[in-house]
């Protein structure tokens, strides 16, 4: 029973740990560096990592937070492992498994000081991942699961069109955390609710083809 929830209840640990964290943040965002506590409308998840947080006092949530994202790293590249498993074209599993593997290791690494690289290295790896996922969704009969993928992308690039050009920067917070639940509920809705058989009908319509 812990293998089958192992994904569930890494995530439940994650996110409970982030929220504990936020409580101990002492204050400060982009959008008022002098505010006390933590805003879940202006403030990062980044916010939570730095051993001093934006209004310069010492961040006690550090800890925390740290270890929310590596149980988020982990229960995410399970995730990845594990569906791999269901794509029948190797080459395309294999893209699946190995770059979730090493996006979701530079996801953690956001908490150290090399954040900004390790946001582009991991947002390319993770989204190549992602694409080919919803390639294969696509092809399938699972219609709420196409919606799903589409939303989680396009969610994706929408925040990292914010980071990378700046502009709208005022909804960037909320847009993270947006991203974040999406991206919670596309991993458990995909890892509990599809199997291998829901990937076949492609792969043997491809060889019906290949045989006229």
């Amino acid at each position: 029973m812990l293998k089958k929830y192992s994904i569930l209840f890494g995530i439940i640990v994650a996110i409970t740990l982030l929220v504990i964290a936020t409580t101990f943040y002492p204050g400060g965002s982009l959008h008022d560096k002098n505010a006390t506590g933590w805003s879940w409308r202006y403030n990062f998840i980044s916010n939570l990592f730095g051993t001093k947080a934006v209004n310069g006092m010492d961040n006690p949530s550090r800890l925390w937070a740290v270890g929310g994202m590596f149980f988020l790293s982990i229960s995410f590249m399970l995730f990845f492992i594990h569906f791999a498993k269901k794509i029948p074209a190797k080459g395309s599993s294999n893209i699946i498994k190995y770059f979730g593997i090493v996006g979701m290791l530079c996801v953690f690494l956001v908490v150290t000081p090399y954040h900004d690289i390790m946001i582009t290295i991991s947002s390319t790896l993770v989204l190549v991942s992602i694409f080919y996922i919803t390639i294969f969704v696509l092809k399938s009969t699972l219609l709420l699961f196409k919606i799903l993928c589409i939303a989680c992308m396009l969610v994706m690039y929408c925040a990292l069109y914010m980071y990378g050009s700046g502009n709208f920067l005022t909804l960037l917070p909320t847009l993270q955390k947006t991203a974040l639940v999406i991206a919670v509920v596309w991993v458990l809705c995909l890892h509990y609710f599809t199997k291998a058989d829901d990937f076949m009908a492609t792969k043997e319509k491809r060889t019906e083809r290949m045989g006229e």
